[in-house]
């Protein structure tokens, strides 16, 4: 009998501690309930709709694909820079690579601030960002002096990136057509020294140290 008036009383104490707090911090306590949902719906929002704006990119690049299929160029040109403008970093590279593969811009300065835009305004996985940093700077290799080739590949020379090798060979080259052999040299040599490359790369770099040898 006596335990359970103890039992009582500490529940009812306990409740009168719980409601005292409850009543002490109400607003606290609906603020952050209020915050995790609107968190929570924000988040959910944000998920759904850069889903749909994928499926409807996805969509305006296939559109792309059929008018260059119909040769229908300038409509396929337009829709793909819209595409690279929408900052969406899977299809705003796709559009751009397909841009030069099939020559749909010829202005090379045009193609570069391309390339720029994407860099600037698009989060993209190391890889992915490597490969179109090496493919702004074989754009641009005949038009820029020493110093800036070389600042624009120390992304992939400063990183065990698998387009190091690719930016070796673009400098070896690079300093092949200025004349500057030595130089070449050593970025060819530093292929050589690399591991697990495609064989093309260690020929590519051998017969131009050969050739390089032999005058």
């Amino acid at each position: 009998m006596t335990e359970n008036l103890y039992q009582v009383q500490y529940d009812v104490t306990k409740r009168s501690k719980f409601k005292k707090f409850y009543q002490a911090n109400k607003i606290i306590i609906f603020s952050f309930v209020s915050i995790i949902v609107v968190l929570f719906l924000s988040l959910s929002f944000y998920l759904n709709k850069q889903e749909n704006k994928k499926i409807l990119l996805s969509e305006h690049f296939l559109q792309a694909k059929i008018f260059l299929e119909r040769g229908d160029n300038d409509k396929a040109k337009n829709l793909l820079k819209k595409i690279i403008f929408e900052n969406e970093p899977t299809y705003s590279s796709l559009s751009l690579f397909l841009i030069m593969n099939q020559n749909l811009i010829t202005d090379r300065q045009e193609l570069s601030d391309l390339f720029d835009h994407l860099l600037k305004n698009n989060n993209f996985k190391k890889e992915i960002k490597n490969l179109i940093i090496y493919k702004k700077v074989l754009l641009n290799s005949d038009f820029i002096d020493e110093s800036n080739i070389i600042e624009a590949v120390r992304p992939l020379l400063n990183d065990e990136s698998s387009w190091k090798p690719h930016a070796l060979l673009l400098l070896g080259d690079y300093f092949i057509s200025k004349g500057e052999k030595s130089k070449a040299v050593e970025f060819y040599k530093e292929i050589l020294t690399m591991k697990n490359l495609q064989k093309d790369f260690y020929n590519h770099a051998s017969l131009q140290l050969a050739i390089i040898a032999n005058e």
